[in-house]
């Protein structure tokens, strides 16, 4: 039977904790969500909550079990499937019992939604309704996915004393590996890039092969920012057999979470590649997989497998929205960020979910705190920050780093080290102490935040789901480290379920300020970004580096220019025009500088 999706929006992964469990909340209204696979710890804590919270027997796996990581994530998975299920079949019973129940569910469906009209019908029909309304929500309403996120790049080795276990007790392998022997009929989303040893581990789990009726039981999902990346690792994918079944775009910088700048490629030019070279992306990976296939003599369907192409970042209301579904065909679009003020939908502690209500634009910024050297999107004003600069007041600077999923540098220690760490930044402070004499106060205050400005992300992007939910917490505090898109600024209040959705669908607006457009909002961070990486370079500029600005600059001009057309042909977008005049003038003015090898 094909699942009709009920939504036109997903909810994507958020921080670590944010969606942790967001299927157990919202899966039974249809609304598909991600979880995030990479704190086991906190994914066992919250197997232990939900276990007791639904009576359901629990055993812990510690430590000590050999393969820990991956079972704790199976059987969280399982759990929370489960909980799923059952949520569902009784959210069936409700809605063939209460017309009441089900006049409320009808009000969170798109208008455009076949489903919705069939009930409308039923209503309307009145004859044998409890039969036919019966019938109808059994053939018509599945639960939203249990989706999971894997960060390719965090794939940290795993030592027992100094001993290297095999690279399936890698990190991001673990993972995978706890994905794959679950209950789940869903997809795995891989962002931050390629890793092609974690995608040839994929080969070796049945259930991403198509099987004898061209079904794959569990489908991958790639992160990208640009067409290009899209396809060397779909056709990467592709030479091993395996199927890529959507491409979640996501804007480069106008998103939560880890910002990964393209080369001033805009959004809108990017979802135009994708919508006119969709054909070309599905047949280059359909020729090649029927290769590998033929060669692993396993099942080889005859056409192409199904491919979704869906858009997230910085979308904030009913028309953007609408707009992205209808000129760009995409199958769905995310709404990450606005959630994080849905109780209901994500788990955000009452003290952070304040701070998130109550920050203004000037609160979001760009930052450099994330151990793995990519700008991360944060908020000024958050326990963990200040927790973080007590602890450099008192000469205390770093954190004890009990998680270690970020300990990704072999520096001063072939095990990994992070560079939040206490351990890591001793020695870089040590060391800059060493050159004090031949560094100005300037140079050397600088030098010294770009060591200590590193936060705890693997505690800080947990503590809001203990915090919640009452679950204690141990060792050294470090606060709540949040992580939305810049869009949050817009949204101003704590709102039901129904209400985002009524937001998302009907333009029943929950947003009280005036906001930019997702596309003039994006353009704006591409020139400050640009601005910026012009001004903090320091030393011999390289022909690389001012080919690279010089490219990056074309491309936004080339995107303004594109733009320029799409808001004209379009009311939705009209009165942004200037808007973009202003823009082009500002990027203009940015001068790349001239190199002296002449």
């Amino acid at each position: 039977m094909t699942k009709n999706n009920l939504h036109t929006f997903h909810i994507p992964v958020m921080g670590l904790a944010y969606t942790i469990d967001s299927p157990i909340r919202v899966a039974q209204y249809g609304i598909s969500s991600v979880v995030a696979l990479a704190d086991d710890d906190l994914i066992e804590k919250m197997r232990n909550f939900y276990s007791t919270k639904f009576n359901i027997p629990y055993e812990e796996i510690t430590q000590k079990f050999h393969d820990y990581r991956a079972e704790r994530i199976t059987s969280y998975l399982n759990l929370v499937d489960k909980i799923v299920k059952e949520k569902f079949e009784n959210f069936k019973t409700e809605l063939a019992e209460s017309k009441t129940a089900l006049e409320n569910f009808m009000s969170m469906l798109p208008n455009t939604s076949d489903i919705k009209k069939g009930f409308q019908n039923l209503l309307d029909d009145g004859i044998a309704f409890k039969e036919n309304i019966q019938n109808y929500i059994e053939t018509h309403l599945f639960p939203g996915e249990i989706d999971v996120n894997i960060m390719t790049k965090l794939d940290k080795d795993n030592f027992i004393k100094n001993e290297q276990l095999p690279i399936e007790f890698n990190d991001a392998h673990a993972a995978l590996r706890g994905f794959a022997k679950s209950n789940l009929e869903s997809s795995v989303v891989l962002s931050a890039g390629m890793n092609p040893r974690l995608f040839g581990y994929f080969e070796n789990f049945k259930d991403f092969f198509p099987n004898e009726n061209n079904e794959l039981k569990k489908k991958i999902i790639l992160k990208v920012s640009d067409f290009r990346s899209a396809m060397i690792q779909g056709n990467f994918l592709a030479k091993k057999g395996l199927w890529v079944s959507e491409y979640r775009i996501e804007s480069g910088l106008n998103c939560g979470g880890h910002a990964f700048a393209t080369d001033g490629l805009l959004l809108g030019t990017i979802l135009e590649e994708f919508k006119q070279k969709k054909d070309q992306l599905i047949q280059s990976a359909h020729d090649l997989m029927i290769k590998a296939l033929q060669a692993k003599n396993q099942p080889i369907p005859e056409n192409p497998l199904d491919l979704k192409i869906t858009v997230q970042g910085g979308v904030g209301t009913a028309s953007e929205h609408e707009f992205l579904l209808d000129k760009y065909n995409v199958d769905s679009v995310g709404w990450g960020s606005p959630f994080l003020l849905v109780p209901e939908a994500t788990s955000v502690d009452k003290e952070t979910r304040n701070l998130l209500m109550n920050a203004k634009e000037d609160d979001f910024y760009l930052s450099n705190i994330s151990p793995l050297g990519v700008p991360f999107n944060t908020l000024k004003g958050t326990t963990n920050e200040f927790l973080k600069q007590k602890r450099i007041h008192e000469n205390k600077a770093g954190s004890s780093c009990p998680k270690k999923f970020l300990a990704l540098s072999k520096e001063y220690d072939p095990h990994g080290i992070c560079t939040a760490s206490k351990k890591y930044q001793d020695i870089k402070l040590e060391e800059l102490e060493t050159k004090k004499d031949s560094l100005s106060t300037d140079e050397f205050e600088k030098s010294k935040i770009k060591i200590t400005e590193k936060s705890c992300l693997c505690v800080g992007l947990a503590n809001a789901s203990y915090l919640e939910n009452d679950i204690k917490i141990k060792g050294q505090a470090q606060g709540v480290v949040i992580c939305p898109g810049p869009n949050l600024a817009y949204f101003d209040q704590e709102v039901s379920l129904k209400e985002m959705i009524q937001h998302i669908y009907q333009g029943k607006s929950v947003i009280r300020t005036e906001r930019p457009n997702l596309f003039i909002k994006e353009l704006k961070m591409y020139i400050t970004y640009f601005r910026n990486e012009i001004q903090s370079v320091s030393g011999e500029l390289t022909t690389a580096q001012l080919k690279k600005w010089t490219t990056f600059k074309s491309n936004l001009l080339d995107g303004i220019e594109y733009y320029k057309n799409l808001f004209e042909s379009t009311s939705v977008f009209k009165g942004d025009i200037d808007q973009l005049d202003s823009c082009k003038s500002e990027l203009v003015g940015i001068k790349i500088p001239v190199s002296e090898l002449v």
